[in-house]
């Protein structure tokens, strides 16, 4: 089956270009290094299958982080080259292109964006561009779909270019092109134009984004209890919970049996929050209190994706990033990683070298609550929201703050400058919008439903053999004694490991006070990552440095929790 590569610099709609051919379900994003692994998928051209690859964003075949050696490994397979061109920055683009020529490999050129040329009074006469490069070169813009049938179409002539050049004349022979083919005219600066330059400016920019991430969590907020509100809980409510004080009576409302699928009856009743059966607390933890959270989160967050404000929010940080070790760019797994880790930790492939790679994945596991968890705690908190998440938030940012400047003074290596493209503002399409929410809201039911019942159920296990009680006996001077937490709730930090959305709601039962809620959600957070954060952990750091990593958990939750027993 022949191969066919989609390969361009970071954020020239490869993705989207993908998705049209394959019509499958991959993330896009206006921000580089959305892939940050290869991608594959199938189309049928004249009864011929091939096989489609989204190879990760490359500015040039000199590999210089990870993600660019995914993308020079793939260039040696492959059969046949669509490079992925941003037409409105065709200059840049071209260096990509020459270097691909140079590689012999049938290639054919696709003009991303051609409709934004027109908006910024940029003319390209492409078939002189292709008369030149001996390939054909077919303009496109992937989000609407216009130009994509006449690129299927004429990927049977994609061939090798007999253009040459020395590599030491590259640039001057790109210039020679560009003044071949593209004319400039006159353009007024738009307002999201002129939005997109004082975003970057502190003066302007810092006030700005302050603003954007108010309102970004007001509107989080806003849609979560909406949905919880006027959906979730009512439907549990009236629909699912008489079908369940059915099945109870049924089940002769006590034993084994009705413990592990009921769970306990409150003063006669079930209670979403401590009842902890499979069929109630394990229901409705994942689906009732942290679904709706999650999906208005990801709906913000694919928006800030979609309208080009993260590379702007990358560059605006980047001078406090630098004091953490690692750049700007950084600022994007962490976005990601409050909406779910795994996510956050894979993007930090981004990052040019280890030692960022390393300092950006430790943060993210000790000091960013992903969405299930924070919705969780925000729950917990209730009546004392302001102040409690005020604690909780502040503590976890003053943590990611000074173990991120210790580890750049302690961890060995180097942290380059920042080099990043930054996209226009742009407006997000709705159906792409409604398309990425789908797909990270789907992956988040998939992977938290099974772990939450696991855990519930594990949870009833070691609770009737008595082995919470046990080993909370024997961890009692750090649970109670640094932490000031009754010894009950290790039941929770044992299954913090598993899911600590549902370790968050073993606290509700306990009746802590407001001092050991702030503690417990931090020491929930900070303690150690959930089993999919810490195999994606594993995976990115290896073995040796995910001990490391470890290691600086414990030693910052020991320390961070004790602190706030004594000062609290």
């Amino acid at each position: 089956m022949k191969k066919i590569l989609l390969m361009g610099n970071p954020n020239t709609g490869k993705s989207v270009v993908f998705n049209r051919l394959t019509g499958a379900n991959v993330i896009i994003s206006n921000y580089p290094g959305t892939t940050v692994d290869f991608t594959q998928g199938k189309m049928r051209i004249d009864e011929e299958e091939m096989m489609v690859i989204d190879v990760p964003g490359t500015y040039s075949l000199d590999a210089g982080d990870k993600a660019e050696e995914v993308a020079v490994r793939m260039l040696k397979g492959g059969d046949i080259v669509i490079n992925v061109v941003d037409a409105t920055n065709l200059e840049k683009s071209l260096n990509l292109t020459m270097q691909l020529i140079k590689k012999k490999k049938p290639m054919i050129i696709a003009l991303n964006f051609w409709d934004e040329t027109k908006h910024k009074g940029i003319t390209i006469d492409f078939q002189k561009l292709e008369e030149m490069l001996g390939v054909p070169c077919v303009p496109i813009c992937a989000v609407t779909g216009e130009g994509i049938k006449k690129l299927t179409e004429r990927l049977k002539e994609a061939k090798f270019s007999k253009f040459d050049y020395e590599d030491k004349e590259k640039w001057h022979v790109i210039g020679d092109i560009i003044g071949q083919v593209q004319e400039l005219s006159h353009h007024d600066h738009t307002f999201m134009e002129r939005l997109g330059d004082i975003s970057t400016i502190p003066v302007f920019g810092i006030p700005l984004a302050l603003v954007i991430l108010f309102f970004t969590f007001k509107i989080i907020r806003f849609i979560g209890e909406g949905l919880i509100g006027y959906v979730f809980e009512p439907v549990f409510e009236k629909l699912w919970t008489p079908l369940l004080l059915k099945l109870s009576a049924i089940l002769g409302s006590d034993g084994i049996i009705h413990d592990i699928l009921i769970g306990k009856l409150i003063e006669g009743k079930i209670d979403y929050g401590q009842s902890f059966g499979l069929l109630t607390t394990g229901l409705f933890v994942p689906i009732g209190a942290v679904l709706p959270y999650v999906f208005a989160f990801y709906v913000m967050l694919s928006v800030l994706e979609d309208c080009g404000y993260l590379p702007r929010l990358a560059v605006l940080v980047d001078g406090l990033m630098h004091r953490l070790g690692i750049h700007g760019l950084a600022i994007i797994p962490m976005m990601l990683g409050l909406g779910c880790n795994v996510p956050g930790i894979l993007s930090t492939r981004i990052l040019a070298t280890r030692r960022e790679r390393f300092i950006a994945v430790t943060l993210l596991s000790i000091a960013v609550p992903c969405a299930a968890l924070q919705a969780m705690v925000v729950g917990l908190m209730g009546k004392h929201m302001v102040y409690g998440l005020g604690v909780v938030y502040g503590t976890l940012f003053v943590v990611w703050l000074v173990l991120g400047i210790l580890m750049a003074h302690l961890v060995s290596g180097t942290s380059p400058e920042i080099f990043m493209e930054i996209p226009p503002y742009r407006r997000p399409y709705l159906t792409h919008l409604l398309k990425k929410t789908w797909i990270r809201t789907k992956w988040f039911i998939k992977e938290a439903i099974p772990f939450v019942l696991l855990g519930v159920f594990i949870v009833n296990i070691l609770y009737t053999l008595g082995i919470i009680q046990f080993v909370g006996k024997y961890t009692a001077p750090v649970i109670s004694g640094i932490f000031g937490l009754p010894k009950e709730a290790i039941g929770a930090l044992l299954v913090g490991f598993l899911r600590k959305d549902v370790a968050v709601g073993m606290l509700a039962p306990l009746a802590l006070n407001l001092k050991q809620l702030i503690i417990a959600s931090i020491v929930l957070t900070m303690y150690f990552p959930c089993i999919a954060t810490f195999s994606t952990l594993v995976k990115e750091l290896g073995f040796v440095d995910m001990l490391k990593a470890s290691a600086i958990m414990i030693a910052a939750v020991l320390i961070v929790g004790g602190m706030l027993n004594l000062i609290l």
